[in-house]
């Protein structure tokens, strides 16, 4: 197979059948001729990738985050997680993802200053352009008003500077790869953006 799953697979919950014990396939995920490439000399910018896929699950209708972050050209963390609440809206959905770039961001930042390094603004690079004002923007929008308290902590932030949240266009939003299955095309150009490469002998 040239992608994990097709991009026209949709899957449901089959009621009538048994359930499957999924620790038995946690170990068949992978691939042998594909790594991580962690150059010598890398800087230490770091940036974090966050994207959904709003209403992604077909039988509970909850959204995918996607989250990946870099140090340099270097990735160093990422993470594909089904949403706890039900986003209405695909800036809801978005924003709940950058939120939880902001706490990998915020983490980061905190981890780095054991090794005496400091970093001032971590960007967020998020494709969706209402989430982006919704992080900047105090005025309260009526179509965004149901969106709970806590993921607000995201603007509460941008506005201390401990993060930024800049705009990426879809194509190169590299967390899109852990948010859904993709066309090949696309598949590959996001995992070499991941930084995985195929070995040399």
């Amino acid at each position: 197979m040239k992608t994990p799953m097709s991009s026209d697979t949709k899957l449901t919950k089959d009621e009538e059948c048994e359930s499957v014990d999924s620790t038995k396939y946690r170990g068949m995920i992978g691939t042998t001729h594909l790594g991580l490439w962690y150059p010598k000399g890398t800087g230490i910018e770091t940036v974090v990738y966050a994207d959904s896929d709003h209403a992604g699950d077909y039988v509970d209708r909850k959204s995918t985050s996607g989250i990946c972050t870099f140090m340099g050209c270097c990735l160093t963390s990422w993470f594909s997680k089904k949403q706890t609440a039900l986003a209405i809206s695909t800036t809801e959905a978005e924003y709940v993802s950058a939120g939880k770039a902001c706490q990998q961001a915020l983490w980061m930042k905190q981890a780095l200053i054991d090794y005496d390094v400091r970093l001032n603004d971590v960007p967020i690079m998020c494709d969706n352009k209402g989430a982006i004002d919704l992080s900047k923007n105090l005025v309260q929008h009526s179509r965004t008003k149901h969106i709970k308290i806590r993921h607000h902590f995201l603007r509460d932030n941008v506005q201390k500077g401990h993060i930024s949240i800049k705009k990426v266009p879809s194509v190169d939003n590299i967390a899109d790869i852990l948010t859904k299955p993709l066309k090949r095309e696309s598949f590959n150009y996001l995992r070499l953006g991941l930084g995985m490469m195929e070995h040399i002998p």
